[in-house]
């Protein structure tokens, strides 16, 4: 009897502290799934409430146990980046306990209040939008590659701070690489399909967009500025890339470009391209092969120091594994990118948290392995073929682009992620919240003010930009009114940046933009 009651009582227990949506579910959803999954988002449904995503247990179990969802290719434990999506071993957990245990709700009033997506745009309308004419896919049995060489009709040298691609109909844009055309030398292409970069070395490549991605957005404050000069005459070559299927569904994606005021200066120039790249290889049929590449692409090394933003490797459906990284006889290795299991369908630049150095001396160096097996079950031809250099689909790629900019002194101590988020003040989203916040922008306390009285269930969460939890608000019970300031150290310690304060108040749902400056 008394094994019984024992027994009884551990399964009580257990139920007592079964996981829930509302209790210890949601919240990872929103660090690490919402960005993409949310109304509006790059994902084509939404994952941000329990009535969306109870019905997908069973694609979600699948899709976490394997590791496929949510997409972060890098190992993270050969380097850091922003905008981390993956998930933490205990995070992994909860979700497959809960899934175990029948995905239960919980207390819907206790759910956190979910992060805040703006719209369509991540940055607003921008200084400048340049956008491809409306265009039907013309991919059946293969993808289609096309270019577009559209001009920015600008009449003075400006300088870019920050670049937002957004897809015109995000089903069907399968990436797009945006190239500044300084002297409109670059054709518009969409006859044969095969149109996948620019044709001249003077195009310079700005950024890309694949699913899932963020604006390239620039540090735009002391301690330090960087920019993308564009002048009169330029264009915005847009090479973009439409999967197989998509034939007959259209397409008009623009580039929104983000400048910096008239007269600015100490701003440092950046560059982008693929320093790394092979060209010349054969893939023989039923074999693995390896390649690499180097840079210089001689046996000459780094002749100055440089300063590397982000990495960007690059592959189609062949490849398995690719590396990056730079070296040097007798020093530390300075480690850009490791992708253990190559996505082709999951590609991105990744930002460094901290900028890396690259001192002179060093050569920089990917290596990959790619399967042209029947084993690959990325493989597009049964049997398998040779497979060459090329730009479709079907063809192989051996790439790394980069962003870098010749370096100066303290340049590997700045936190990007901090100066990006700072930088963020600067594009104003539009505000309509019943929510007071005065003053605001705010350099540290602020004092919030609700349109009702707080109930003790009520919960208010601050995000920062990206959706990521930041800070929770504990709001005195009868009281209209919250105050922030010296007496709250995590508060004090948050960067300069943009926030969304997102409250859930007797089960309704607000929200207000905050700016500390």
């Amino acid at each position: 009897m008394k094994s019984k009651f024992l027994f009884f009582s551990l399964l009580c227990t257990l139920a007592a502290h079964a996981q829930t949506w509302s209790s210890d579910v949601a919240q990872i959803f929103y660090n690490k799934c919402t960005s993409c999954h949310h109304p509006g988002g790059a994902a084509p449904f939404s994952l941000m409430t329990h009535a969306e995503v109870s019905p997908l247990a069973a694609a979600v179990y699948q899709c976490v146990n394997t590791g496929e969802m949510p997409p972060w290719p890098p190992d993270n434990n050969y380097q850091q980046y922003q905008h981390n999506r993956a998930l933490s071993t205990s995070e992994k957990t909860t979700i497959m306990n809960w899934l175990n245990n029948g995905a239960q709700e919980g207390n819907a009033n206790q759910t956190p209040p979910p992060p805040v997506y703006t719209s369509n745009t991540f940055l607003g309308n921008g200084d400048l939008q340049v956008q491809i004419p409306t265009y039907m896919s013309k991919a059946t049995s293969q993808d289609d590659y096309v270019c577009f060489n559209i001009p920015t009709n600008l009449t003075q040298n400006r300088i870019i701070k920050a670049v937002e691609v957004v897809p015109g109909n995000r089903e069907i844009v399968h990436h797009c690489l945006v190239y500044l055309d300084p002297t409109s030398i670059e054709a518009t292409d969409t006859v044969g399909g095969n149109c996948a970069s620019p044709s001249n070395g003077g195009t310079k490549l700005i950024t890309g967009y694949t699913p899932g991605a963020t604006p390239m957005i620039l540090p735009s404050t002391d301690p330090i500025k960087l920019g993308l000069d564009i002048g009169p005459g330029s264009s915005i070559y847009f090479a973009m890339h439409y999967p197989m299927g998509s034939y007959g569904l259209y397409d008009s994606t623009k580039v929104i470009i983000h400048f910096y005021p008239v007269g600015t200066t100490n701003v440092r120039q950046i560059n982008a391209g693929p320093l790394l790249a092979n060209y010349n290889f054969n893939l023989p049929a039923n074999q693995i092969t390896d390649l690499n590449a180097f840079y210089p692409p001689s046996g000459a090394t780094v002749p100055t120091a440089y300063s590397v933003l982000s990495v960007f490797p690059h592959m189609h459906l062949l490849g398995t594994n690719i590396k990056a990284y730079a070296y040097k006889a007798g020093a530390d290795t300075i480690k850009f990118v490791n992708v253990p299991k190559w996505d082709f369908m999951w590609q991105d630049f990744y930002f460094f948290k901290y900028i890396q150095k690259v001192p002179p001396g060093y050569k920089l160096k990917s290596e990959g392995s790619y399967d042209n097996t029947a084993n690959n079950p990325n493989n597009p031809n049964s049997p398998p073929q040779d497979v060459y250099s090329g730009f479709n689909t079907t063809d192989e790629m051996f790439l790394t682009y980069f962003h870098y900019l010749p370096y100066q002194p303290g340049d590997e101590t700045y936190d990007l992620e901090t100066l990006i988020s700072a930088s963020l003040t600067d594009y104003p989203i539009e505000d309509n919240s019943s929510i007071q916040a005065y003053p605001n922008p705010f350099a540290d306390e602020l004092t919030l003010t609700f349109p009702q009285s707080f109930k003790a269930t009520d919960l208010i969460y601050v995000y920062d930009a990206n959706g990521q939890l930041k800070y929770k608000i504990r709001p005195e019970a009868g009281h209209t009114q919250v105050h922030l300031g010296p007496s709250q150290e995590d508060w004090m310690n948050l960067p300069k940046g943009v926030y969304f304060l997102s409250a859930r108040l007797n089960g309704q749902l607000l929200t207000k933009k905050l700016i500390k400056f």
